[in-house]
């Protein structure tokens, strides 16, 4: 029989952990003299109470490792749960959200998304600013996580291959998890704090350098400004380009960096991929808006601010894309599809898979031109597994379904055809921002129907956890066994 004990003892301690979180904003509210402060305390207390009581309740489970069936259970309910309840002070407070729009904001946060239905950034009391920002960056450390030690595990879309890389974790999920963790956390908090040196530098407030340094690390793009990254200087472009660039890339090879291996970052051939499709995107928007308006510093930086954004799954905006030409909406439509490495704070299908799919589909061109020649798929000179190849083959033909499917339910809720498309696309991928007036860079989701907003909610988990992670539950099989 299912033991649901464990599961719930790492949610509740989650949840608790979260409550705690909601102290910061809390103080901040406090000092600044806004009664915003109330709102975190009350919810607080709810989480933190609800979040003990479920620990407590299930404090006598056997901790010693997980199943698999327990661990798909855990990496789904996980980004439900944390939702739920980081939703409670946009709910209480200042933003006076309907459960909806604050369950919708809160989902964007964790998932690192970045679709935010508020305007009027400027005037929201800070607490609540920060508490976007520090949900995402805490979304950002569980995002690596979940990428590092479960999905390998349950062998989703192909991240089997990188188990040697993430350790062996095998039956000792949680003791792994642990330990995986606290090295991630010294690195991220050491990146963040780079962040916030590098953006005062540039001129921000400290509000401003603490806000836009968590969601650039988390690569989850949420402001607390209506207009991005045009209120703010220009320097500030570029070192949010940096370290855009370094959360897209696996932290595991942070770890192995600080462990001694200085090569770790130049044999990764993802990091290769992903760097080399970065600059084509860059180059190719760059040289058409110098073929439109002469050269320019600011439009290299505004191409290379946007397209990093789009593909990193970011979502911040410099300028308003839309206004660019066909041309590099097309580029930063499909580049955002494209995302950032495996196991960093990025998001979409990711480069990897798509490596894989390019070696597969050599090796069967190879076999056609050679059909008495022996022709093995491979990556960075290992032979891929045949269970790895059929992983991500089946990743990309979900991934593309569901799309579909998102995109069709979207636009019967009245949506038009390119806020429906991009919509789906922003969602599922993480990206945030979509195309069109209304959920471009320079609108927002908040005038969206309240039903559109619980399938794009749906998007941004099933999207988050890789799809199958997801999927699998919702078979008979899974539960009988």
């Amino acid at each position: 029989m299912l033991d649901l004990r464990p599961i719930g003892y790492v949610i509740g301690l989650l949840v608790a952990a979260l409550g705690c979180a909601m102290l910061l904003p809390m103080a901040v509210d406090l000092y600044a003299g806004n009664r915003n402060w109330m709102a975190f305390l009350e919810s607080a207390i709810i989480t933190v109470f609800t979040g003990g009581l479920i620990a407590q309740s299930c404090a006598n489970a056997d901790h010693r490792g997980l199943t698999i069936q327990q661990t798909f259970i855990l990496t789904t309910f996980v980004w439900l749960a944390l939702p739920l309840f980081g939703a409670l002070p946009f709910y209480f407070g200042a933003t006076q959200a309907s459960p909806t729009d604050a369950f919708f904001e809160a989902m964007s946060a964790l998932t690192t998304t970045g679709a935010t239905v508020f305007s009027g950034l400027g005037d929201l009391p800070v607490g609540i600013n920060i508490w976007r920002g520090a949900l995402q960056w805490l979304g950002g450390i569980g995002i690596i996580v979940v990428a590092m030690v479960f999905l390998p595990e349950l062998r989703v879309g192909g991240m089997q291959i990188f188990r040697s890389e993430s350790f062996d974790t095998f039956g000792k999920i949680l003791p792994r998890a642990t330990e995986i963790s606290s090295k991630i956390s010294v690195i991220y908090i050491s990146i963040t704090a780079a962040a916030i040196i590098a953006y005062l530098a540039c001129g921000l407030s400290g509000m401003d350098a603490f806000m836009h340094a968590m969601t650039t690390v988390s690569t989850g793009g949420h402001s607390n400004y209506d207009a991005s990254f045009s209120a703010l200087p220009a320097a500030a472009e570029y070192v949010a380009v940096v370290f855009m660039i370094a959360a897209a890339l696996p932290f595991v090879r942070y770890v192995q960096l600080i462990s001694g291996d200085n090569l770790a970052l130049l044999r990764d051939a993802q990091i290769r991929g992903f760097l080399i499709i970065l600059a084509v995107g860059v180059a190719a928007v760059t040289i058409w808006l110098w073929s439109l308006g002469g050269f320019s510093e600011e439009a290299l930086r505004k191409a290379l601010f946007n397209v990093t954004s789009v593909m990193t799954g970011t979502g911040y905006s410099s300028a308003d894309y839309m206004q660019w030409g066909s041309f590099p909406i097309a580029v930063i439509f499909f580049i955002g599809l494209v995302g950032g490495c495996a196991g960093s704070t990025s998001c979409s299908i990711k480069v990897f898979r798509f490596q894989l799919l390019f070696a597969s589909i050599r090796a069967q061109i190879n076999a056609i031109h050679s059909p008495h020649g022996i022709f093995t798929p491979r990556y960075e000179g290992r032979a891929i597994e045949e269970d790895v190849v059929n992983s991500v083959m089946a990743f990309f033909m979900v991934f593309v379904v569901t799309l579909g499917v998102v995109a069709v339910l979207l636009g019967l809720t009245g949506l038009d055809f390119t806020t429906s498309v991009s919509g789906a696309v922003a969602t599922l991928a993480n990206i945030g921002p979509g195309l069109g007036d209304e959920i471009g860079p320079a609108g927002n989701y908040g005038d969206i129907n309240g039903a559109a907003k619980w399938i794009m909610i749906a998007a941004m988990v099933i999207g988050r956890l890789e799809l199958m992670a997801v999927y699998a539950m919702l078979t008979l099989r899974f539960w009988r066994n």
